[in-house]
């Protein structure tokens, strides 16, 4: 029965550590509702894309998929410059727009990127809606789409509706296109999936917490504020450490002998009223948070 209570209370205690390492983050609190649809997906990767984009990887070749990444990015630029306006940077709108309009036309319905010397830059309406400070909300893992937040996942859904492939007429025709598109993403994610499989112990976790870095930096252009405890160890606290006096034994020993025909020290009492006079408490200014001595 001890044996029994022990294992009992083992269990109870490793539940426990569980749960509370799980409500760590939180930008997280659905964390439970998140892994399962994570598992979810996952499953239907491993059996289904995952297998798809390593064949279309093998039989592709290299300049076919530069293609069709060009087409579907092309595509993307639409999107891109309408929430370069609604953000009011024009002068990166006119140049997603020039991209876009040459690429379509000299390059060939974005088959070729003509306009490379451009910058190619990723806005969406997620990114519009933290521009004007809309806070990202919780995360959420959605099904097939992968992590996202609720401010993003209100962004994704906006962003669909002025999507060029949503406007093709023919049902299988865009089914086909929106397949293509889902395909080629998955295949640009082979390599980096390799980094993950060796540097994430929590692929979850992981995945989460860079989803969520990146998603605060393209927010901010790549400049995103800086945590509280950053300013914290720039906003200097300064403090007085008193420094412990002689000890008598040294002040009452007579001074050392001095050579012929040196000037004897001016006693401090006699040091001039517009000196400042150093008591034996000096102010010693010391940043806490550095370590700065």
């Amino acid at each position: 029965m001890n044996a029994l209570r022990l294992l009992i209370a083992l269990a109870a205690i490793s539940l426990t550590g569980c749960a509370s390492s799980h409500a760590r983050n939180p930008a997280d609190p659905l964390e439970s509702f998140n892994r399962g649809v994570y598992q979810f997906n996952d499953t239907v990767d491993k059996a289904i894309a995952k297998p798809v984009a390593q064949g279309y990887n093998a039989v592709m070749p290299v300049p076919g998929k530069i293609m069709v990444s060009n087409f579907f990015s092309n595509l993307d630029d639409v999107i891109i410059t309408a929430n370069d306006l609604l953000q009011l940077k024009f002068a990166q709108a006119a140049s997603d727009g020039a991209r876009f309009l040459f690429n379509s036309t000299f390059g060939v319905f974005g088959l070729l990127d003509v306009t490379s010397r451009l910058e190619k830059h990723n806005e969406d309406f997620g990114q519009t809606l933290g521009y004007w400070g809309v806070g990202s909300g919780p995360y959420l893992v959605l099904p097939i789409l992968g992590p996202s937040t609720l401010r993003d996942g209100i962004g994704l859904y906006v962003d669909s509706r002025p999507s060029k492939l949503r406007r093709v007429d023919h049902i299988r025709s865009r089914n086909q296109l929106y397949l293509t598109k889902a395909i080629n993403r998955r295949t640009q994610l082979l390599d980096q999936e390799k980094v993950l499989d060796e540097a994430a112990l929590d692929r979850y976790e992981f995945i989460r917490d860079a989803y969520l870095l990146r998603r605060q930096s393209l927010v901010y252009d790549g400049n995103p504020p800086r945590e509280k405890y950053e300013e914290e160890e720039n906003d200097f606290e300064y403090r007085q450490v008193p420094i412990p006096s002689v000890p008598s034994s040294r002040q009452d020993s007579a001074p050392a002998a001095r050579p012929a025909g040196t000037a004897q020290q001016q006693p401090a009492s006699a040091a001039p009223q517009g000196d400042a006079v150093r008591p034996n408490i000096h102010k010693v200014w010391i940043a806490q948070r550095t370590g700065i001595r």
